[in-house]
């Protein structure tokens, strides 16, 4: 260490802070602010954040939001600290759509207007223009977030208008949008296909696209963040007679989905993708607790090995991934998954 110059102990030291207290940092000299503003040492402090330790909750209740930190060891909650929103709202306004290293994705559901927005450092910037971009409507648009090659982050918008499709990218860097070609099946524009927000993993954006039906078709769309180019892979080989919900999360870089099938009974299986194939991880015994009347959404996975289960009506399971047989399902209290997302604390900017 003795042979360290100072300016690398000072930045490793200060790699290893919480988002809030690089903040203060800031204000400690001219120095302190030039060297914890460059991109070099926000990528770095994000690589040292994103870890589960650093994971909070953040709920949105009408008017009011909050943040609480979650304590692995008991799947509880620590105590909560209020976030005032920076950008005019209203009553029951703002829907979370995607989020990636911190930053949030959201709508304020009476302008159409996309935002991105950090809770930890409150920055946030609107992506709305006069030319009619970055307005988003609920169950006709999907959203993804990620961050490309080039440490640009950038915002995907697949915008369904009267029959016709177009997808446009948002770069931060830049801090514009533009067209890009959609190379699949146009059918899947129709709204009687239903989006899944986009989720980010290996450099791919996924979607699952389905049917709004019992039997109808499903297919997930990968967009190379990269190359900017569409494919379509199969979905999961699940029954044709009951209903069907598939959700994508990223588990350590490697695509998972969890899907739920069945009527009256409710079967929870966990894939994993290799290749273009999904490999069946682990199923669940049919649910009787969890019925048609009580439709599940998967809300999110903390990094201990428990993945939530939440009903539509609002009742949480948990599903703790390392026991067997599966009888560990126990109701918690919980959200609504599109009014709450579980994130960690960053510093990176929504804006350059």
């Amino acid at each position: 260490m003795a042979d360290l110059p100072t300016h690398t102990i000072v930045f490793e030291i200060l790699t290893r802070l919480p988002a809030k207290d690089v903040g203060r940092s800031k204000s400690v000299c001219k120095q302190w602010y030039a060297l914890l503003s460059t991109q070099d040492f926000v990528k770095i402090h994000c690589s040292r954040s994103v870890v589960s330790s650093n994971q909070r909750v953040l709920l949105i209740d009408d008017l009011t939001c909050s943040v609480r930190p979650i304590i692995s060891n008991n799947n509880d909650y620590g105590p909560s600290s209020t976030v005032t929103f920076p950008f005019h709202h209203q009553n029951n306004d703002v829907s979370i759509l995607s989020h990636l290293n911190g930053l949030l994705c959201v709508c304020l559901n009476h302008t159409y207007e996309l935002l991105l927005w950090n809770p930890t450092t409150t920055a946030f910037k609107r992506l709305s223009t006069p030319d009619s971009h970055g307005f988003y409507i609920n169950n006709l648009d999907a959203i993804g977030l990620y961050v490309d090659a080039d440490d640009d982050y950038k915002v995907l918008h697949i915008k369904r208008r009267s029959g016709v499709l177009g997808v446009y990218v948002y770069s931060r860097e830049v801090d514009s949008w533009r067209n890009i070609p959609f190379i699949t099946r146009q059918e899947y524009l129709s709204p009687h296909f239903n989006w899944s927000a986009g989720t980010f993993c290996g450099g791919t954006l996924y979607f699952t696209v389905c049917e709004c039906w019992i039997g109808g078709t499903n297919v997930v769309i990968c967009f190379d963040v990269n190359s900017e180019q569409f494919k379509e892979i199969s979905f999961l080989p699940v029954p044709s007679n009951g209903m069907v919900q598939g959700v994508l999360v990223n588990v350590k870089n490697v695509l998972h989905m969890f899907a739920s099938t069945g009527m009256f009974e409710m079967t929870i299986d966990l894939w994993t993708l290799q290749g273009d194939y999904w490999i069946k991880v682990l199923s669940c015994p049919p649910i009787p607790p969890i019925s048609l009347s009580l439709w599940c959404d998967i809300t999110h996975y903390v990094t201990n090995g428990n993945w939530f289960v939440m009903t539509k009506l609002g009742k949480l399971f948990t599903i703790e991934m390392d026991m067997k047989p599966f009888e560990c399902f126990y109701p918690v209290s919980w959200f609504r998954g599109f009014k709450g997302a579980v994130f960690v604390q960053t510093i990176v900017s929504p804006s350059i």
